[in-house]
């Protein structure tokens, strides 16, 4: 019948689209993967980054669950494109795994060492304490299910973690089940002389 072969038809391509993205994903971590051993050498305005990435992550159907705080300005050694999806994917995982109702909030602010401080933090169900020291495994997955319906190929954090190395950085995720997620990334600043 027609409604069978149109139900059919829209599973195939959305396992179409599954497959894009995982090999979008795939072939984007080979290629931080390559580059991890060189540091960036360009300087970056962190704040113009994170903020553009994070408004592209929500895009204009999750724009008002996004609040962007912290009075940060930060010059970084940095490759744009791979800061910018480093925070497309926090800030992706945090509205998809946050609670519907609530707010993802996204903070720039100086750490006590003195690097830029990013912090994304949703209000979801939390991730248990067993699982936290394995979310960077490629294609590690608290709840399969719920990560595979959600449209997600499991590589996210694996990117994230990548990409923070290849910036001199350090990578925390927090989590308290029934409160939420907090993933907080630390990149070292231009010393600049005063």
């Amino acid at each position: 019948t027609k409604e069978t072969r149109s139900r059919f038809l829209q599973t195939v391509l959305a396992e179409a689209n599954r497959l894009q993205s995982l090999v979008s994903d795939l072939m984007s971590l080979s290629q931080i993967e390559a580059e991890k051993h060189e540091a960036p050498a360009q300087t970056m305005p962190l704040r113009l980054h994170v903020e553009r990435a994070a408004r592209d992550a929500a895009g204009p159907d999750r724009l008002h669950r996004l609040l962007i705080e912290g009075s940060g300005d930060f010059t970084i050694e940095g490759d744009p494109r791979q800061i910018e999806q480093l925070v497309r994917n926090l800030v992706d995982n945090g509205l998809k795994y946050g609670a519907d109702s609530e707010s993802v909030v996204v903070t720039l602010d100086e750490a006590p060492s003195g690097d830029a401080r990013l912090s994304v933090r949703d209000f979801g169900d939390g991730i248990a304490p067993e699982h936290l020291p394995h979310l960077t495994r490629r294609f590690y997955r608290t709840d399969p299910g719920r990560s595979r319906a959600s449209g997600g190929t499991g590589l996210g954090l694996a990117i994230v973690k990548h990409i923070v190395e290849r910036h001199r950085g350090r990578l925390d995720i927090a989590s308290t089940v029934g409160e939420g997620t907090t993933v907080t990334v630390r990149i070292p600043v231009v010393k600049t002389d005063v």
